[in-house]
């Protein structure tokens, strides 16, 4: 980062950090390595359960949770809200008239609304205390709303990254609009997810949306299985088939299902490994033994990242039946294992995956053509071992995470620098 633009950086979430947000980690890491200061954040601690490897448990132990130390020392809301209001009368009252501008309707969001504004008084505080310049905030809800009036309230400027598919669902509920309106610049994980931001706000501001992929770091994928090793994926003899990630209804397991009953007559010895966990999990172990999957379905949990490498080296293929996605970071991590992937045509995944060259796209919520790509895969080995290396050569020349921190390092610096352009992307090869 320039000179200009020195002094360490924030970044927010709601939780952090937690199993299915190891991107975010990577991203922050990624920054340190370029030189850039970070300064970890979240509103609240994940679950004990969602930390599930020493980095994670690393960044949990530097992280500023806002309301745990809300909890621990109540008077310090009291104390920066009165400093704020004694001290920078004019910025605060500022943030309290966009709060009360960027409110949904109804008592229950004005409550909200409420917590939010308290909640940023005390980040506020914390981060002038630590002399953070700017704070980035990844997703547009409510950890955003924090962002932006803890930005306001403390003269900082902020930033956002947008992902979807929530992000996306109700741009007028959660203020989108406003949110990017006065941020520095928002990173857009794909180009579907800058067209949805395009449409939440004005034309004026669009030159600050910039397109920074999330990614992965390639050779984190080229280990082996470890024989024997049940973290591995040992299952067998058979194929297996691989799934990673939160299990509830947006992921579209039971599709998933549906399509190994119609493969099973055929692959009788077929196992699907399952990587996560969700509120849906009782009911997808009920489902499955319903349809007489009981034997061929293998609920793991959480996994570490390193466990999820090496599941990846263990397994045939992966499998992402989503109804509703960004860009998966599981998709690349699988590419980068050098593993087919069957993904739904859903939102960004197509900028990732090139259908029958780094794997199948096929409609969401369709059993029997996912049922009909993942038998071709199973009856061809050669292909996937050419869609494999297709898919790793795809990862590493677009969604390496050190190439996009660096890309987001120099948006940062510019962003904070008054003489930097309007837009930093013209030119640049997406």
């Amino acid at each position: 980062m320039t000179e200009a633009s020195a002094g360490p950086v924030a970044y927010l979430t709601g939780e952090y950090p937690k199993a299915s947000h190891t991107f975010i980690l990577r991203e922050i890491a990624a920054l340190e390595a370029a030189g850039v200061a970070v300064i970890p954040c979240a509103i609240r601690r994940p679950r004990p359960a969602e930390l599930i490897g020493p980095e994670e448990e690393g960044e949990h132990a530097r992280t500023f949770y806002v309301i745990a130390a809300a909890r621990r020392a109540p008077l310090a809301l009291v104390r920066a809200h009165l400093g704020y209001l004694l001290r920078a009368p004019g910025r605060y009252l500022a943030a309290a008239a966009l709060a009360r501008r960027t409110v949904a309707p109804g008592a229950k969001a004005a409550l909200w609304q409420l917590f939010h504004f308290v909640e940023a008084g005390l980040l506020a505080r914390h981060l002038q205390g630590r002399g953070v310049r700017h704070l980035h905030n990844h997703f547009a809800g409510s950890s955003a709303t924090v962002a932006m009036l803890a930005a306001r309230m403390a003269g900082l400027s902020y930033s956002l990254s947008l992902h979807g598919p929530a992000d996306f669902a109700a741009p007028d509920r959660i203020a989108l609009g406003p949110k990017i309106a006065g941020a520095r610049f928002a990173a857009c994980i794909s180009h579907f997810a800058r067209a949805q931001a395009m449409m939440a706000t004005d034309p004026v501001h669009w030159d600050r949306l910039h397109i920074v992929h999330c990614g992965v770091e390639p050779e984190r994928y080229d280990a082996p299985p470890v024989a024997g090793d049940a973290a591995a994926g040992e299952s067998g003899a058979g194929p297996r088939l691989l799934f990673v990630g939160r299990l509830a209804a947006v992921k579209g397991l039971p599709v998933l299902f549906d399509a190994l009953a119609r493969l099973r007559p055929r692959h009788p010895d077929l196992v699907l490994e399952i990587v996560g966990d969700g509120p849906d999990r009782t009911a997808l172990e009920e489902r499955a033994a319903a349809r007489g999957l009981g034997a061929h379905v293998r609920f793991l949990g959480y996994r570490s990242q390193a466990e999820v490498a090496a599941h990846l080296a263990g397994t045939d293929m992966f499998v992402l039946p989503s109804f509703a996605e960004g860009v998966p970071v599981v998709l690349m991590e699988a590419m980068a294992a050098r593993r087919p992937v069957v993904a739904t045509r859903v939102a960004g995944v197509g900028e990732l995956v090139e259908d029958g060259v780094s794997g199948f796209t096929v409609p969401p919520g369709d059993p029997e053509s996912l049922a009909d790509r993942i038998g071709l895969l199973l009856d061809d080995p050669a292909r996937r071992a050419a869609m494999g290396e297709a898919g790793r050569a795809a990862v590493e020349a677009g969604f390496d995470i050190r190439h996009e921190a660096a890309r987001l390092a120099r948006i940062l610096a510019h962003a904070l620098d008054a003489a930097a352009p309007a837009s930093l992307d013209k030119g640049w090869k997406q």
